[in-house]
């Protein structure tokens, strides 16, 4: 019979020999944070008045025979257009973390990571921030570049933004499940952190704007202004309203929750339509400061800008990692929005993969990714494809700006601007290549 010593001698021998046990280690891959810290970014815009090279093209927009095109998460480039054959370089708006802007009175507005900044751009050579609402914008880390789509370290919101990251091999323990019939490890996760970045590109065309004093975006755009008011999505979402009649003083009016993955902002009349990952919301803005939801038009989930012109928006949709969804039918959808609050499709056109597009009068300008620039009478909205004007399919083209008589548009390769005054005879004017 076991005695009580022999019990503890027993014991302890079995926890010496747990304890003598091999610790079982895993090295893997992890994607180390770099931090802008809160003070730097709020002294980070500065203007640079020798050319920068256009390196990673983002949005367009138009203001006062102006050309600003985003160097994506860098800044702006400031580029004289009133030759549009000639486009002159002025200066370059370093704002880091910026992606969208708009413009009213010489007043740029600017998302720089978490905060909207206020630029006075009246006077080009005297370009400075005039103001700055902290914190208007969701914390965000950027997207990956690496091809393995790794786990991120703990992120710590308190040492600043992320700005990057860089590469690191740790190591962890991996702890044997004792009680399972067979091994299985498993190692303590790496906290992460949802990637709230906007993919974006621009909005608006020139039926968006009929001030001269409110430039034009393109069609991919989250910031839009009408009147007095700068309406801007954000990275989740949501449609915050601001009050610009003092214009560089934004007052924050209205935050709406659209709900559906909203991507785009497209003013017409007063309306705003809104492109989401699953379709087209239009907003009643008859009072600015309080947007009305009317109706929505749903399909397919898949990125979509949107423009409008007269009773007729035009939708292209196309697959991507932005919306999740690869099996998604590259296409164009024409919706009748003659009453907005009951919209319908009229006719689907399939593309190969649409960014942006533009509609001046019945031109349609469509970027078809890698399928280049196309350009079609849409005057017959059921025969679209049937009447194609002109195609460059050299050129990987992202949004388009029409612009009565010059079209302004950006791909990866660079920014062009055709003269299509006459439409059977469609001109290059002019590029800026991407070094």
């Amino acid at each position: 019979m076991i005695d009580m010593k022999q019990l503890i001698l027993i014991a302890l021998t079995a926890l010496f020999v747990i304890s003598c046990q091999d610790k079982t280690m895993e090295q893997y891959k992890i994607l180390s944070p770099t931090y802008l810290t809160y003070p730097d970014l709020r002294k980070g815009v500065k203007t640079n008045y020798s050319s920068e090279t256009l390196r990673k093209p983002g949005k367009i927009y138009y203001w006062n025979n102006m050309l600003f095109i985003n160097e994506q998460g860098k800044g702006v480039h400031v580029i004289d257009d009133q030759t549009p054959s000639q486009p002159v370089f002025k200066a370059f708006i370093n704002i880091p973390g910026n992606i969208d802007i708009a413009i009213k009175d010489g007043m740029l507005y600017a998302d720089s990571y978490i905060d909207l900044v206020v630029v006075d751009i009246s006077d080009i050579s005297n370009i400075h921030e005039v103001n700055r609402v902290d914190s208007t914008f969701l914390y965000t880390i950027p997207p990956q570049t690496d091809t393995l789509k790794l786990q991120w370290d703990v992120i710590d919101p308190k040492k600043g933004v992320v700005i990057g990251y860089t590469i690191k091999t740790i190591e962890k323990e991996m702890i044997q499940q004792v009680r399972n019939p067979y091994p299985f490890y498993t190692y303590n996760s790496i906290d992460k952190m949802y990637t709230n970045v906007a993919s974006a590109q621009t909005s608006v065309s020139t039926s968006g704007s009929s001030a001269t004093s409110i430039g034009f975006a393109g069609s991919m755009a989250r910031f839009a202004i009408t009147g007095n008011t700068l309406y801007v999505i954000n990275s989740s979402y949501m449609l915050i309203v601001f009050d610009i009649s003092i214009g560089d003083k934004p007052n924050k009016q209205t935050i709406i929750n659209t709900g559906w993955n909203a991507e785009t902002i497209f003013p017409y009349n007063n309306n705003l339509f809104i492109g989401t990952q699953s379709g087209m919301i239009v907003y009643d803005i008859s009072d600015p400061l309080q947007p009305k939801n009317q109706s929505s038009f749903w399909h397919s989930t898949g990125c979509d800008p949107v423009v409008v012109n007269g009773n007729n928006a035009f939708i292209t949709i196309r697959s991507g990692t932005t919306c999740n969804n690869n099996s998604v039918t590259n296409r164009l959808d024409v919706v009748n929005i003659a009453s907005v609050t009951s919209p319908y499709l009229v006719k689907s056109y399939t593309m190969s993969n649409p960014y942006g597009l533009g509609i001046d009068n019945n031109t349609l300008f469509i970027c078809d990714g890698n399928a280049g620039l196309k350009i079609f009478d849409a005057t017959d909205v059921t025969k679209i494809t049937d009447h194609l004007l002109a195609a460059y399919p050299e050129n990987k083209a992202i949004d388009a700006i029409p612009m009565g008589s010059i079209l302004l548009m950006v791909g990866n390769n660079g920014f062009y601007q055709y003269d299509y005054s006459d439409l059977k005879n469609i001109k290059l004017l002019s590029k800026i290549e991407v070094k």
